[in-house]
């Protein structure tokens, strides 16, 4: 999360979102076998504007850490800033975030959502900022 001090600062931050200047990487725990061949993910995802619906195209950069036969442990670099993208586009594949109960075909029980912000990295007149976070003790 980052939280801006005062409103120049916000300004400051909300455009370089909208620029796509700020990185953000995250890492998920998804269901199933994401296929390491398959480096980026290109969808148009759909969401409901004007009292229709809209596509829009999501682009998220892929790496697989780790798998086994039930699970894969993935890195998500998420290239556009569609609402729920990484979310969304796990499930289209076939292989949702574990615990998403939103987007999941699997609904068992109450379990937390396997997706971690990890970090962000950003560059403000020159001045490179690159903040990480720790991962849960859950995750």
């Amino acid at each position: 999360m980052i939280i801006a001090k005062n409103r120049k600062s916000a300004q400051l931050l909300t455009t370089l979102f909208r620029i796509r200047k700020i990185q953000k990487k995250y890492l998920a725990i998804c269901n199933g076998y994401v296929d390491s061949e398959h480096n980026e993910w290109r969808h148009k995802i759909k969401k409901f504007e004007n009292n229709k619906f809209v596509y829009e195209m999501a682009i998220t950069k892929v790496k697989v850490l780790n798998r086994n036969s039930n699970y894969s442990f993935v890195e998500l670099k998420p290239i556009t800033g569609r609402k729920h993208q990484l979310r969304k586009q796990s499930s289209i594949i076939g292989c949702p975030i574990v615990g998403d109960l939103k987007y999941s075909y699997k609904r068992k029980g109450k379990i937390n959502l396997m997706l971690h912000a990890s970090e962000i990295k950003f560059k403000i007149n020159e001045k490179k900022y690159n903040f990480k976070a720790p991962l849960p003790d859950y995750f």
